[in-house]
């Protein structure tokens, strides 16, 4: 970032005691707009103290912003405030510099991302089968999104969810359910449902079906015979 001319050249007087630098009072933090929210506004705040009062400026991703030619973007004090955001322009690393003729501060980088939940594909899913007493994962499959995600599973038909036990477990990491030394009462169809805790948005995977396999069974019966 290059500093604006004005503070370059503005230097006279430095020694007299009646000028300080700029000094911050707030610095922009992270910002996480839902995607159904981009006709609002969104606001970076930068605010800084120093005699003179400071000037702002503010960067996207390195490269100072020209107000003058963007009628999007303006400053309420040292503020930052974006209006009609747009999903991919505006997201990015943004950063304030606030400048007298005593000095210039640069603040902590902010980011501005989207948050948004995707809709899974719709799509037909294998059943899984599992021999009695053993152990399956069923994987959720996320879909695209942006933002922070919780997951659960519906066992048959809502609102009757999967109760974590000492068997089952569902990854908040990746939303897959492990269920350990499975039982016929397990047997069922399941479905995915991932809630994004920005958009308070909500999406359901297609049932995966789990069925005990029988194999062992019929070959305990061809050996009889």
């Amino acid at each position: 970032l290059r500093l604006p001319e004005t503070l370059l050249l503005s230097t006279d007087c430095l020694d007299s005691g009646l000028y300080h630098g700029p000094r911050w009072r707030m610095e922009p933090g992270d910002l996480f707009i839902p995607v159904d929210s981009i006709e609002e506004e969104a606001t970076l705040t930068c605010d800084a103290k120093s005699t003179p009062p400071p000037q702002y400026r503010w960067s996207l991703n390195g490269t100072f912003i020209n107000l003058s030619l963007d009628r999007r973007r303006r400053l309420s004090g040292g503020n930052l405030i974006i209006s009609s955001l747009d999903r991919y322009r505006d997201v990015g690393v943004y950063q304030c510099m606030a400048y007298n003729t005593a000095g210039a501060i640069l603040s902590r980088r902010a980011h501005l991302k989207f948050a948004y939940l995707d809709h899974f594909k719709v799509h037909t899913r294998s059943a899984v089968s599992v021999r009695e007493g053993q152990g399956v994962v069923l994987l959720c499959g996320t879909p695209t999104s942006s933002g922070d995600l919780t997951y659960a599973w519906v066992f048959n038909e809502y609102p009757y969810f999967v109760q974590q036990d000492n068997r089952r477990f569902v990854s908040q990491q990746t939303g897959n359910l492990y269920i350990a030394k499975v039982e016929p009462s397990d047997v069922g169809n399941y479905t995915c449902v991932v809630m994004n805790s920005v958009t308070k948005g909500k999406v359901h995977s297609s049932p995966t079906s789990l069925i005990l396999r029988t194999d062992v069974l019929i070959q305990a019966q061809s050996d009889a015979y």
